[in-house]
Parts: structure tokens; C-alpha cells; sequence
């Protein structure tokens, strides 16, 4: 029973690894990527008009 033990905590880990992964490809694209895009359009869009250029926080 050691090895199921020693066994358990790495499949529980790659099966949540991988439904992390599926997520996150499934979440990719579809029906709001249109929506997302437009969003950062728009954000780019007011930092070039304000005369900046968007920077990353704290640097």
C-alpha cells in the first residue's frame, strides 16, 4: 500500500494539471475574445491619446 500512497499525490496533480490546461485552451477565442479585444483596443487607444504609453506596474 506504500506505493499507493507515494503514487496518489502526483496523479491527483497531473489530473489537475491538465484540467487547468483544458480550461484555459477552452477559454481562448469564442464568442467574448471579440469583446476582450475591444476592451484592450479601447484601453490603448485612451493611454495614446492621454500622450502615454502603457507601462507595467512598478517599473
Amino acid at each position: 500500500m506504500d506505493y499507493v500512497a507515494a503514487l496518489l499525490p502526483p496523479v491527483v496533480m497531473a489530473v489537475a494539471f491538465t484540467a487547468l490546461i483544458v480550461t484555459i485552451v477552452k477559454s481562448q477565442g469564442g464568442a467574448n475574445k471579440a469583446k476582450e479585444d475591444a476592451a484592450v483596443d479601447a484601453a490603448l487607444s485612451r493611454a495614446e491619446s492621454a500622450g502615454q504609453e502603457p507601462t507595467a506596474h512598478g517599473v
